[in-house]
């Protein structure tokens, strides 16, 4: 059964309550949903269609694009037995939202952060938003992701990947660029402050009540994997793999490093870079050596060793997530 509701209708589509989340569909209260050109409830297929100018909200979060998909099921899950004479909950009486699609124009938006792209798919049951299609971006309060190929919010695990031609522009303008990125997001309650240790990434599915909010929209570092290239007033830092933090403006790559200005380059395996002062320095490693093509007249890179005190912690960053197929577009990171 088919039933269209009249234009700038709107429908709750209830869930547990929580507080809210940045960019967090999974925590709150009821779904809002509101169409200029109406909105179709299909019952037998338990989802709901907003086209023309679709938005749906939850306590501070909103979704807008050109249509809506919202697939609901029985509170208690798919196997739960519903109501007699009815086909299951409606989503007017207590059907859960499970996925949030959202086609054309996509823009979600909270108090500390805009998300953007063509496409959109919100895994409730994975607590994952994945956005596809041209002009993939992320902006947080003082940095902004842009990719070419897919972009992953996972707000409970407060991390976001950024896949293919990424790039990650701080509000003073300092960039970094790679295959992939993946930025991990301040800890509840660090109020700004870097956490003193990072912790290890969850094999397990993520878990709920980890709000992230305010100042936790913060990115405390960035992970960089495959064709890292950091570029300053002067120089062009390029390597393999890297690791930078916002706070220090630290960056540190390894792997077939080079350090180009103008025409001088050198040759390494390691290299710490301040964006900040715009510094880059190859750092000795045992049973290597260091190797330079310096050109006369040319102002040269920095070449001295970096001592102990300015490195930042030597965490060599691990292979990026891989992701697997789940039920339509939300993927996950490999356990």
């Amino acid at each position: 059964m088919r039933r269209l509701l009249p234009p700038l209708a709107a429908l709750l589509l209830l869930a547990n309550p929580a507080w809210p989340q940045s960019l967090d569909l999974n925590q709150g209260g009821p779904v809002e949903i509101t169409a200029n050109d109406g909105i179709e409830w299909r019952q037998q297929d338990q989802l709901v269609v907003a086209r023309g100018a679709a938005r749906a909200v939850r306590d501070g979060v909103s979704v807008d694009a050109d249509r809506l998909i919202a697939r609901y099921r029985p509170r208690g899950g798919p196997q739960a037995p519903a109501p007699a004479g009815q086909p299951g909950d409606s989503p007017l009486s207590g059907g859960e939202i499970w996925r949030l699609e959202a086609e054309g124009n996509v823009r979600v938006t909270s108090a500390t952060e805009t998300a953007e792209g063509q496409r959109a798919v919100y895994d409730m049951d994975q607590a994952v938003m994945v956005l596809s299609g041209s002009g993939l971006s992320l902006t947080t309060p003082d940095q902004r992701i842009t990719a070419r190929d897919s972009l992953e919010y996972w707000p409970q695990r407060r991390m976001a990947v950024a896949r293919g031609a990424a790039v990650v522009v701080s509000s003073d303008n300092r960039r970094i660029a790679a295959d992939t990125l993946v930025a991990y997001f301040l800890e509840e309650g660090a109020e700004g402050a870097p956490t003193p240790a990072a912790p290890a990434r969850p094999a397990a599915p993520p878990v709920a009540g980890l709000p992230v909010a305010g100042e936790n929209s913060r990115i405390d570092r960035v992970e960089a994997y495959g064709n890292v290239e950091i570029r300053t007033a002067d120089e062009v830092v390029r390597g393999e793999r890297g690791m930078y933090s916002p706070q220090t403006a630290l960056a540190r790559l390894v792997g077939g490093v080079r350090i180009t200005r103008g025409e001088n380059q050198l040759n390494g395996q390691e290299a710490i870079v301040n964006l900040r002062s715009g510094v880059s320095r190859l750092v000795s490693a045992p049973g290597t050596r260091v190797q330079g093509l310096i050109v006369q007249g040319q102002q040269q890179p920095s070449q001295a060793t970096v001592p102990p005190a300015q490195r930042p912690a030597r965490r060599t960053p691990a292979p990026p997530p891989q992701r697997r197929p789940s039920q339509g577009a939300a993927e996950t990171p490999a356990r």
